[in-house]
């Protein structure tokens, strides 16, 4: 720290009855008041070097022995008054980055000029700053913070400006060239000589050794010296980002604690209170919405988990929603860096009750899934000549489905596996809120192509769980609900689950056995006889399970409205075949057909759920339910 002594006669100053006075043989004959404090001082020593007190003292008569001048507005206050009085008394006083800000003030609004003494004070001060202050580290950094305490005047003496211009150019620079690196000065005593050399062991090594130091700053003068040293174009993207999270570690900490102990005074104190509260929300706000703001444009320049600590606080403080969506837009950029736990934003929205907010994840995903990728690329189709276009998956069969996993880049669909993982770990989290509507749980997991999820696993632990959470959804509701899950996705252990889940609709649960046998059928080997409780379920829809199968039928004679169509599967006589299985279960089924046994449990699907738990191969027993005829059975 560089550090500059003026004068050299001994301090004379003392205070008496909270007056202020200098001891001399010559009597006192001018009386200074500043905000509330009085100085009994001499006229010659100050207006020999103050223009303005010679021209106060000239227009203001003297009426008694001490001619009194009153200073209302005096920057810097008593402190820097009196390193202005005792220059003009040839005091010692010292100056260094701490108070140069508030005496250079002071002697501006004395003017102290050289126009009134030749090496005035002001002088004095600008060589001290422009020689020592601003070819400091340490020093420009303190001055730049002093210039807070009198933002007006350091604006007009170029103060600020210089001061970031320097900090600016330092970071620029190579760090070996750095006189002193302040975080160091923190963590380790510097060894200084008595002129102000820094111990050359402490200089910076490090990239980014300054942004530990400039987190000091307050957010407006961090902003300004921030973009000036962006606009040098010389330091990369990812120091400026991680200098950002530096300063919005050392700013942002615990902000919901903050804010919510300040909403709680503001409740039960007055208004001076709640005007305090919403101060402490606004500079906050304004401090979020100002690192957005300085975010570099690339992308991995800051990691996706800071990017969402900064949209929680988003929400907290309520910032714009133009900040918020320009955080939505950089996280869907990276969104596959993102855990479970980043995505869990708090919602403080009055027209939601929703623990989390689920809107500002759809429109990450949405933004996610609009990202400029190149267009997908796939395999040429086999001879069949099947049209290039996605299809439902009523129409779809199991090989196109593989040719429609291929349709995206490597990049690209790495990635969207990625975040279809995570989105079905945040599905599970959601799920358990009471409050979350069915429309925004399928509209987030309907957000991620159907290529993205190999499997359906923790897709259907998502739906299990909101099925428990939300026990009064009604059938068409279960329903669909279950519509997003792919059943023949399904591991073995999932569908040993889903068999016996009776919160699943039961068109869900025989699709799971379905496709468990067909599984079974399709690696080969013998068919069991089906068991009597199946044979009971499958003989009250009408269906005879002795009859021998005959081949794959894509008709049946259930209502069209009713279908819940399943994609073809690869038989031994079949290269692609489609099946469609429906099940009726309408009102008619569940009250008529359907007796319940004690424990309000539909006694067939009680019996349904009995099967063992991996049952034996029956694909030619369920393929009994087609009772096609012959034309279309040629199909």
């Amino acid at each position: 720290m560089k550090f500059m002594k003026l004068g050299s006669r001994p301090d004379t100053f003392y205070t008496a009855e909270a007056v202020r006075s200098v001891s001399s043989e010559v009597s006192s004959d001018l009386i200074i008041q500043i905000k509330g404090n009085r100085y009994m001082l001499h006229k010659f020593p100050l207006l020999s070097k103050c223009l303005r007190l010679q021209r106060i003292c000239s227009e203001s008569p003297e009426t008694s022995q001490h001619q009194i001048i009153q200073l209302p507005d005096f920057p810097g206050g008593i402190e820097a008054f009196e390193l202005c009085a005792k220059f003009c008394y040839g005091i010692t006083i010292t100056l260094s980055a701490y108070n140069i800000v508030a005496a250079r003030c002071a002697a501006e609004y004395l003017q102290m000029t050289e126009d009134v003494e030749k090496g005035n004070l002001i002088y004095k001060l600008e060589v001290f700053f422009n020689s020592c202050i601003l070819h400091g580290w340490k020093d420009a950094i303190v001055t730049l913070q002093s210039t807070k305490a009198y933002p007006l005047w350091s604006e007009d003496l170029g103060i600020t400006s210089r001061c970031i211009e320097a900090i600016a150019t330092k970071v620029l620079t190579h760090p070996s060239k750095v006189s002193l690196s302040h975080s160091h000065s923190r963590r380790v005593r510097d060894d200084m000589s008595c002129n102000g050399a820094e111990s050359q062991r402490h200089k910076p090594g490090t990239k980014g050794w300054w942004a530990e130091d400039m987190a000091e700053l307050g957010i407006d003068l961090y902003w300004r010296t921030m973009i000036a040293i962006k606009s040098g174009g010389k330091i990369p993207s990812n120091l400026v980002g991680e200098a950002l999270q530096i300063y919005a570690s050392r700013w942002l900490p615990n902000i919901s604690r903050h804010i919510k102990r300040a909403n709680k005074e503001a409740a039960a104190g007055s208004d001076s209170d709640s005007d305090s509260a919403g101060e402490v929300t606004s500079k906050h706000r304004l401090l979020l919405e100002s690192i957005v703001s300085l975010l570099p444009s690339e992308k991995g320049a800051v990691s996706c988990s800071f990017l969402l600590k900064l949209l929680k606080a988003g929400n907290i403080l309520n910032a714009s929603s133009s900040s918020k969506m320009e955080l939505a837009r950089r996280v869907a950029l990276q969104l596959e860096e993102a855990r479970v736990s980043d995505l869990l934003i708090p919602s403080l929205s009055y027209s939601s009750d929703t623990v989390y907010d689920v809107d500002i994840v759809i429109t990450i995903l949405e933004q996610f899934m609009l990202q400029g990728q190149s267009p997908p690329t796939s395999p040429p189709r086999s001879k069949l000549g099947f049209e290039r276009r996605r299809r439902s998956r009523s129409a779809e069969n199991i090989d196109l489905e593989f040719q429609e996993s291929r349709r995206s880049s490597s990049a690209s669909h790495s990635s969207k596996l990625k975040v279809a993982k995570l989105v079905d770990g945040y599905l599970q989290e959601i799920a358990r809120d009471k409050n979350l509507p069915l429309s925004k749980f399928i509209a987030i997991a309907e957000t991620i192509p159907d290529f993205s999820r190999p499997d359906h696993d923790d897709l259907y632990r998502a739906i299990d769980i909101y099925l428990k959470a939300h026990p009064d959804l009604n059938k068409s509701e279960r329903k669909k609900l279950c519509r997003i899950l792919d059943c023949k996705k399904l591991s073995v252990e999932a569908c040993m689950h889903a068999a016996q889940n009776e919160k699943l609709p039961l068109r869900v649960v025989v699709q799971v056995l379905f496709f468990e046998q067909a599984r079974a059928a399709t690696a080969g080997g013998k068919v069991t006889e089906l068991p009597g409780n199946i044979k009971a379920l499958l003989a009250a829809h009408n269906i005879d399970p002795s009859r021998p199968p005959g081949p794959l039928s894509t008709t049946t004679s259930i209502q069209a409205d009713d279908q819940w169509s399943i994609s073809g599967l690869k038989s031994p006589k079949s290269r692609i075949s489609t099946l469609r299985m429906k099940l009726a279960e309408d009102d008619d089924l569940d009250e008529t057909d359907m007796q319940t046994d004690g424990m309000g449990r539909p006694s067939k699907f009680k019996a349904f759920c009995a099967l063992p738990a991996r049952p034996k191969k029956m694909f030619s027993k369920l393929l009994s339910m087609n009772r096609s005829t012959p034309s279309s059975e040629k199909n």
